[in-house]
């Protein structure tokens, strides 16, 4: 018998616990700083490499600055500006302030090839390109053949680019007042092209902060992010995993984000002794080196009391070794997708 195609069945499993209130009509940013009264002298942002520790209110000003500086460039809301960044508090800086403005963040790994970069770089339609010096010469020839296009660098000034310092110098005040819908794109991450050429997706602020919401909010969250954590972000700023549940949910929890440029065992081991680190998300190749790797053993990591794997499954054998060289701390798998995000749900499996 032909199945009736108006007849649509309709599925629901609900959880035993309340629904938790999801205040997805606020702008990203809001949403971050929805909390700023209660963690503005609180570390945010710890840049491993250097040492600087931004509190809430400096990375919320910063941010707002970076905004107006934004708009004097001549960004404008839906206007895309790209950040071919490692890990950095000028990533977030750029994102945040971009998202006061209505703008939107394209990430792309500053590792592409100058050919991988033009065609997101074109795609994407960035009018504005942030990067570090290291890396302006993979876009200099793009800049020359599309001159609306400019680049800046966030450390050493470089020949033909704008610097960082144009931005965080604005004056906070003057900020265009912009009306920003639930439905806008605060972010343009690109797929990985495991299965075809990689395409940009549009995350909405609603998409957003009803994924962040889901993993951190409400009396039993998903993951346990605390106002005093210091949650380890090693991994990259432009892979969802990093920008959504390490960035954007310890911004909304209130908690401390310590910033590493790239995974090295020894760096990684000495930054979570010092700043204590609590919250440690990374992926099975990370796991996997610091299993086989001597020196672990001669660090206190004590204060890790929960790890995420997240990109990729972790195996058996690895997880018990990985669960013996941390016998304090909590497992967890963390499964992200941009489809899901997209529609506001995300799932994370602790």
């Amino acid at each position: 018998m032909e199945a009736n195609k108006d007849q649509v069945q309709e599925f629901i499993f609900r959880s035993k616990l309340p629904d938790i209130y999801i205040p997805n009509h606020l702008p990203l940013h809001t949403y971050c700083f929805e909390k700023l009264s209660q963690f503005k002298d609180y570390p945010c942002l710890i840049n491993g490499p250097t040492g600087d520790i931004y509190t809430y209110a400096d990375v919320e000003l910063t941010s707002r600055k970076v905004a107006s500086g934004l708009y004097k460039l001549g960004v404008q809301q839906g206007d895309v500006i790209l950040l071919l960044l490692q890990n950095s508090p000028e990533f977030v800086f750029a994102l945040l302030g971009a998202s006061f403005i209505g703008a939107i963040s394209s990430t792309a790994n500053p590792f592409y090839t100058s050919a991988e970069i033009a065609k997101q770089a074109t795609a994407s339609k960035a009018k504005l390109i942030i990067t570090q010096a290291a890396y302006a010469e993979k876009v200099q020839q793009f800049a020359q053949e599309n001159d609306h296009v400019k680049i800046m660098t966030i450390d050493s000034l470089t020949e033909n680019c704008l610097h960082f310092s144009e931005l965080t110098s604005s004056d906070e005040n003057e900020i265009p007042a912009v009306k920003i819908k639930p439905d806008d794109v605060v972010a343009l991450p690109y797929s990985s092209g495991t299965t075809g050429l990689p395409k940009g997706v549009m995350l909405t602020h609603k998409g957003l902060v009803t994924s962040v919401a889901q993993q951190v909010d409400g009396e039993n969250p998903n993951l346990y992010f605390h106002e005093r954590d210091v949650i380890l972000c090693v991994l990259p700023l432009f892979h969802i995993y990093s920008l959504n549940s390490v960035l954007l949910c310890g911004l909304r929890a209130g908690s401390a984000i310590l910033l590493m440029q790239k995974f090295e065992t020894v760096s990684l081991m000495d930054l979570v002794q010092k700043y204590k680190v609590t919250i440690a998300p990374l992926v099975p190749p990370i796991f996997l080196a610091i299993a086989k790797s001597p020196v672990v053993d001669q660090y206190d990591l004590s204060s890790i009391r929960t790890v995420l794997s997240g990109a990729a499954p972790m195996g058996k054998e690895l997880e018990d070794t990985v669960r013996a060289k941390l016998p304090n701390a909590k497992l967890g798998q963390v499964v992200i997708s941009y489809i899901t995000i997209y529609h506001g749900l995300s799932f994370i499996y602790v």
